[in-house]
């Protein structure tokens, strides 16, 4: 068989390895259910085209194994399903029909939608699963195992998904290694399709010359996976907060700090990190709730971020980030939000590009993000994007240098966002006096009585030493006039302004 001749004749190990790995899903669905049960989802597109070689393949080695004959593939049997569009580009149309001639396949064209379409096959036909050339990052992976039941609502059905974990690397390797055809759109620099409507050339393969045509480097020369559809039609998104902007214009905001380091607990190493967060909220008018220091373990994170992110409008965390056994922050944001760990393809190609002899194997466990609920907050400055999940950012940093870049460009993502800014300034003001605790207690009690949207705030740096009087709020009048009627209820001169 052809497609396993060239793979096993490649020195692409990932890729033998991501081949090794499909081939096994579609055999092992083949065992499953009946050729009549199965049914292939073809829509002409590369990952498709990909699934429709792995099949053939697969099949070919799964009757090769029940037979026991090493006789040639004449002939593919699986039913191949095509939902024809009116949206559709007629090169996309032209190689589907193309592709089912020259592989002979049992092509069902349905002019329906999806749903529809498919209600209605599965009432006609036996069929239990359907082989979908779903991939990480698609709008419709979220949730999705190798194998994973349709959803409800929808016709009852298993969804087999062989190339869940494949990269747009891994499915140019495997066209190229194959030398297979493929649409001709991905040679004028198509990258990602969808409809006429939403698709064109990806410009990143813009091609400078002199002739008036704007011409187009194809798909596989793509060299930064991430951008894959950035050819597609799409919202412009917005980097904000998942707390309400009316709240926001009349309210402190609440933070918490999380620390995850058994290295910090057990005072191998000081955490100067919690502190400069700290101060750098508390300059911004952010009110810090609670710091938290914990150990390096999976439920210990959950939990902690489970409950800091219900009472918080925004929770940072640090720490136990990367590939190694005690780096467990991930994981424990994901369980904290009940969702898995699942391969980001974007995070993956810019860990590639920053870490690429070092980035290989069949799965990279520093690309594994919480699925779903995950935003890559990208800056220039980042040699990898900050990562977000709905209301827990989780920093990289592991000194203060380090930490003090990812403020700045989380700042500048923010103000970006055009909605409240997470980064809203706040006025304040601090007062120090030498006298008694005693003697400021029921002044500073009834100040703050009277003035209820000031934050209030003492302390000593030394039993010995003097008081200071902090004051914090959005209104620097509101501040002056907080400090005026505490200088009235004393002596003059009794407090002096540090600035």
């Amino acid at each position: 068989m052809e497609i396993d001749k060239a793979i096993g004749e490649s020195d692409d190990k990932r890729l033998k390895t991501k081949y090794n790995n499909a081939i096994f899903v579609i055999k092992r669905a083949l065992a499953l259910y009946s050729i009549e049960e199965v049914a292939f989802s073809f829509n002409g597109g590369k990952d498709s085209t990909v699934l429709l070689h792995l099949l053939r393949a697969g099949y070919f080695l799964h009757k090769k194994e029940v037979s026991c004959s090493n006789g040639g593939l004449s002939n593919f049997p699986v039913r191949t399903i095509y939902f024809e569009s009116p949206s559709a580009f007629t090169e996309i149309n032209a190689f589907t029909y193309d592709a089912a001639q020259t592989y002979n396949l049992r092509l069902d064209i349905i002019r329906q939608d999806f749903k529809s379409g498919l209600e209605a096959l599965l009432k006609a036909n036996p069929i239990r699963a359907i082989f979908l050339g779903v991939r990480i990052g698609d709008p419709t992976a979220v949730g999705q195992e190798q194998f994973s039941p349709s959803s409800p609502g929808w016709p009852p059905f298993m969804r087999v998904n062989p190339i869940l974990d494949w990269s747009y690397r891994d499915v140019w390797a495997f066209l190229l290694t194959c030398k297979v055809k493929y649409c001709s759109l991905y040679d004028q620099g198509y990258t990602s399709i969808g409809s006429i409507h939403d698709t064109v050339p990806n410009a990143l393969l813009s091609v400078n010359d002199s002739s008036s045509k704007e011409k187009f480097k194809p798909a596989y020369l793509l060299s930064d996976g991430r951008l894959e559809r950035a050819g597609r039609v799409k919202k412009i998104a917005s980097v904000k907060n998942d707390v309400d902007s009316d709240s926001q214009k009349h309210e402190v905001l609440l933070a918490s700090v999380i620390a995850v380091g058994d290295e910090i607990l057990s005072g191998t190493v000081e955490d100067q990190l919690g502190l400069s967060l700290c101060k750098k909220l508390t300059s911004i008018g952010w009110s810090v709730q609670q710091t938290a220091v914990l150990r390096n373990d999976i439920d210990s994170v959950s939990e902690e971020v489970d409950r800091q992110r219900s009472i918080c409008d925004m929770v940072f965390i640090y720490g136990g980030v990367g590939p190694l056994h005690s780096d467990v922050t991930l994981a424990g944001v994901a369980k904290a939000f009940g969702v898995r760990l699942a391969p980001d393809e974007e995070f993956e190609e810019y860990l590639r590009h920053l870490i690429s002899e070092q980035c290989t194997g069949d799965r990279n466990e520093m690309a594994q993000l919480p699925e779903g609920i995950t935003e890559l907050l990208h800056h220039e400055k980042l040699s990898v994007p900050l990562i977000k999940c709905r209301n827990v950012i989780v920093l990289a940093a592991t000194n203060t240098e380090e930490l003090e870049k990812e403020w700045e460009c989380l700042t500048e993502l923010t103000k970006l966002g055009g909605s409240s800014s997470l980064m809203e300034l706040y006025a304040s003001r601090r007062l120090m006096t030498s006298l008694t605790d005693v003697e400021v207690a029921e002044p500073l009690s009834k100040l703050g009585l009277e003035f209820p949207d000031i934050y209030l705030g003492c302390y000593r740096k030394s039993r010995q030493g003097p008081i200071i009087i902090c004051l914090k709020g959005k209104s620097n009048a509101r501040i002056d006039s907080a400090v005026q009627a505490l200088c009235k209820k004393f002596k003059e001169n009794v407090f002096v302004e540090i600035k």
